[in-house]
């Protein structure tokens, strides 16, 4: 028999009714997985992918970490203003501060110009008068230490004798406090920007009309460009906590699956908000513009940089509902504090919440074209 008769015999067999069903075929997930290997390997071809999400939050935490790294205080910087009184004042205050006799006008306008954090003007009856900034703390600090030099060199005697510890153990850092933020604002940064642009970059491009007349579902194709980011996080979480270890000797204290849990969630968290937000965008600089809405009260709010707990009382209910705040807050209560899984429940919840509600809205409102 020929191989043109065993293939027509084969094409019988396939379309006789009761025949066996062909051992190939294509499963339930088989779009979904195709289109998510499809987007992997889009990702090799965007070089900048690299940069902004491995290499950049590397050197902000580097550069942010060497700025307020561990080193002594910073001295005090006096303004004496000229007098009979004047160099006596400035000697006793030689050995903790930088200390300048200057005219009164001189003084003044150094201080208002940030030169100086205090100005000292010695009275005629043996008093002092302290010109200092109360919104300055660095002034406010400089009045206390003088005032307390001045009297104990003027022959103050201390009731309680007291003794000072220096403490300054890893964990209680900032660059303790800023990696977990780091890892925060990157899974947001690279689910939203990365999801978003694509989206658009697709529908401008007319390739979503082509996906439109393939036999796919809407949520697979969905799914694949949310879930692609998956890969990148693993990645995105090694570098970061790896970096912090190894340059910051940054203690990790929690589970390691804990912590990659709690990514992969915050990671999918942000993919569904990206997708929603561009779910109807026909212009990239639409979708920049509703990604930034989203994000920008999330990166002054949420925690990145500095805690939360600077703003009001009042609207920090408020804040613990942002999905970057829940995020920050469990990986750094997991890394630092050791916390475990189940001690996250309402931040996990917080997440859970903003994710499902956004795919499922993403999932009705997203157009091909």
């Amino acid at each position: 028999m020929s191989a043109r008769d065993t293939a027509e015999l084969e094409v019988k067999r396939e379309s006789t009714p009761g025949s066996p069903t062909p051992s190939r075929r294509n499963s339930h997930w088989a779009g979904y997985l195709h289109l998510l290997g499809a987007r992997l390997k889009e990702l090799r071809r965007e070089p900048e992918v690299i940069f902004w999400i491995f290499a950049f939050p590397i050197l902000l935490a580097l550069g942010l970490g060497i700025a307020f790294r561990n080193k002594p205080a910073d001295v005090s910087r006096v303004a004496v203003v000229a007098g009979d009184s004047a160099a006596r004042t400035a000697e006793m205050l030689k050995a903790g501060f930088h200390t300048e006799i200057l005219p009164r006008d001189a003084a003044l306008q150094g201080f208002r110009l940030g030169k100086f954090d205090l100005v000292v003007t010695p009275q005629a009856d043996g008093s002092m008068q302290y010109e200092y900034d109360p919104a300055r703390p660095e002034s406010v600090l400089a009045k206390a230490q003088v005032n307390d030099a001045i009297q104990s060199g003027s022959g103050r005697k201390d009731m309680v004798q007291t003794s000072s510890h220096v403490s300054s153990e890893p964990g209680a850092r900032y660059i303790d406090f800023l990696i977990p933020g780091l890892l925060g604002m990157n899974l947001m940064g690279s689910g939203m920007w990365g999801i978003g642009f694509a989206l658009v970059e697709m529908r401008q491009r007319k390739l979503l009309k082509r996906f439109l007349a393939t036999p796919m579902r809407r949520a697979d194709f969905l799914m694949a460009m949310g879930s692609s980011r998956m890969v990148l996080m693993i990645i995105e979480l090694v570098l970061l906590l790896s970096f912090g270890v190894l340059a910051f000797k940054m203690r990790v204290l929690g589970s390691w699956i804990s912590i990659f849990l709690i990514s992969a969630l915050g990671a999918l968290t942000f993919a569904a908000l990206g997708l929603l937000a561009a779910s109807r965008a026909n212009k990239i600089e639409t979708a920049n513009g509703i990604i930034n809405i989203i994000m920008l009260p999330m990166w002054i709010f949420s925690g990145c940089f500095f805690s939360y707990e600077r703003f009001p009382a009042i609207i920090q209910p408020v804040i613990r509902l942002l999905p970057l705040t829940a995020l920050n807050d469990a990986l750094r209560s997991t890394i630092l504090e050791g916390g475990s899984l189940a001690a996250q429940g309402s931040r996990l919840l917080v997440l859970c919440a903003w994710g499902g509600i956004s795919f499922i809205l993403a999932l009705k409102w997203f157009r091909w074209s």
